[in-house]
């Protein structure tokens, strides 16, 4: 469903005159690692992606669909999302919120973390249809944001669902034989890795590219190179050469 705003464009307000939070504090102790993790391991992909580094990352930021009073009932606030070809800064300014009217650039894929029994997530009651406070996570970025692809991760269940968006409706995909979600347009796969990050073993979502190569956070990757460092350095001395003195 399209949306349309009867007021001129240049009332509408921007990510600066908007809500910025609801007051709320819902995070558990996995949830802040979670996204961390997402976007650490991702960010070498996407500088790759986005040479010219016009791309950004949401944690918890309210993307503003519609207007409404109070303002916050015409957000949605994903716990991690990427948008591909908008500056990371607005106007030289940092950004408050993600405003659609303001944007036009639809997230490409937005990620919740389900803390409940997951029906939040997978709410589609439209907020045309009855209660106009109340709109389903589900139709909101199926119908008003129009997110291509929409993934639900529940750690207490180990599982991670993911929908894309055909003919203005989402499709539950299917995963790989690896257990994977793809995702093509940013050439990575998306799914469940068990281990520790952080000090708590737990189910992760996690990236992997599209031959099914773990992405690696930065500790992960400084880690991988001091291992390749100290095998250079043992093999030189098993040829008679002190590493330390090159």
């Amino acid at each position: 469903m399209a949306i349309a705003f009867s007021e001129p464009a240049l009332t509408l307000p921007d990510h600066t005159q908007l809500p910025e939070t609801d007051g709320t504090f819902v995070k558990n102790f996995q949830e802040h690692p979670q996204s961390l993790l997402l976007t650490d391991s991702i960010r070498p992909v996407l500088d790759v992606l986005h040479p010219d580094g016009q791309y950004a990352i949401g944690q918890d930021c309210g993307i503003y669909w519609r207007l409404t009073e109070p303002p916050e009932r015409g957000a949605a606030a994903p716990d991690w999302f990427y948008v591909p070809n908008v500056p990371p800064l607005l106007n030289g300014k940092m950004r408050r919120s993600y405003v659609m009217w303001q944007e036009i650039v639809a997230p490409l894929i937005v990620i919740e973390f389900a803390s409940g029994d997951g029906s939040e997530e997978r709410d589609t009651t439209s907020p045309f249809a009855g209660d106009e406070s109340k709109a389903g996570k589900f139709w909101v970025y199926e119908q008003a944001i129009r997110v291509p692809f929409y993934a639900i991760y529940e750690v207490a269940k180990a599982s991670v669902e993911v929908y894309e968006l055909v003919a203005n409706q989402y499709q539950r995909c299917t995963p790989n034989e690896r257990g994977h979600y793809p995702i093509p347009p940013m050439g990575v796969e998306l799914g469940i890795w068990q281990g520790q990050y952080l000090n708590q073993d737990l189910p992760w979502l996690r990236w992997w590219d599209k031959d099914g190569n773990l992405l690696l956070n930065g500790d992960e990757r400084a880690e991988r190179e001091k291992q390749r460092a100290d095998r250079l350095a043992a093999r030189l001395r098993e040829l008679g050469v002190d590493p330390d003195s090159l």
